[in-house]
């Protein structure tokens, strides 16, 4: 059965570029005046992407966002993109997996940070931002001493005043309850990790040592969603991701999502898209 291709962070001992897990690049250098034709994949590892100056587009999860200036994507493991990038962009790429030694604060603060994909920076913004991506990126590349160190606080404080910019700007309805917030993006790590394997509600709710009414009231408060429809949610993107970016057939994609019966998957996806499988991999390829 054909999967969708993963990227990895190759160990430091096959990419002399490569530190514990993490890299950071200046996106003029790396397209090197060409543009960039990234085809659908996915990353096992953290993914954000820097724009101050640019134009392309980029797919995350069958979302379509365009690549303008001042804007960032940030995309966590599991996720499948897309990403066109015209000659001239400029900005930063930072990819890094867990074996990149966080500390806690910077943990909890990527969790917040990669709950959305995409974010509109105002110029002021960005160039605040820029300061200490620029400050990682000189330490990378220099590669003095204590430069570890130095690389991680400005990964924290990239981190801290990205999110001090996200929730100044955002709505007023989207300022929800910290406590919530967290649970709801414990939830959906969750569901990526699980879904091929797990679809009770009280299975979730279990593993994070809730009751499956706290639950709800938590994703019904922040999505008005309750957990069995993100559950239906997750199936659904998952479904996709193997109709678009392979040529498995039908019944696998079925038997991969933990559907023995194919008829019941073929008829919950169209009830869900208005097509079935087939037809719907047709239409967009």
């Amino acid at each position: 059965m054909k999967t969708i291709p993963i990227r990895s962070i190759r160990p430091k001992d096959q990419r002399p570029d490569v530190f514990e897990g993490f890299k950071i690049r200046s996106i003029n250098e790396l397209l090197g005046g060409t543009d960039m034709n990234q085809d659908l994949h996915r990353h096992d590892f953290y993914f954000m992407l820097i724009i101050t100056k640019g134009t392309g587009s980029h797919a995350i999860d069958f979302i379509d966002y365009p690549v303008t200036n001042n804007s960032i994507y940030i995309m966590r493991p599991g996720q499948v993109h897309k990403l066109r990038l015209k000659a001239g962009s400029e900005g930063y790429l930072l990819e890094f997996n867990k074996e990149f030694q966080f500390s806690a604060n910077c943990n909890a603060l990527l969790r917040k940070a990669a709950n959305r994909n995409f974010c509109k920076v105002g110029n002021a913004g960005m160039q605040t931002l820029c300061t200490p991506l620029q400050s990682m990126l000189d330490e990378y590349q220099l590669k003095k001493e204590g430069f570890e160190t130095v690389m991680k606080a400005n990964l924290e404080i990239f981190l801290i005043q990205f999110l001090r910019y996200r929730q100044h700007f955002e709505p007023a309805s989207a300022k929800a309850n910290t406590y919530q917030q967290e649970k709801l993006q414990e939830l959906m790590d969750l569901l990526e990790a699980n879904i091929h394997t797990t679809r009770q509600v009280a299975a979730y709710a279990d593993k994070m040592h809730l009751s499956p009414f706290q639950l709800n009231s938590i994703t019904k408060s922040l999505l008005g969603k309750t957990v069995a429809e993100l559950i239906d949610d997750q199936i659904m993107l998952e479904a996709k991701r193997y109709l678009l970016a392979t040529t498995n057939q039908v019944n696998q994609i079925a038997f991969e999502l933990g559907y023995e019966d194919v008829s019941y998957f073929i008829r919950f996806f169209k009830k869900r898209t208005g097509a079935t499988p087939e037809a719907f991999r047709k239409n967009l390829h």
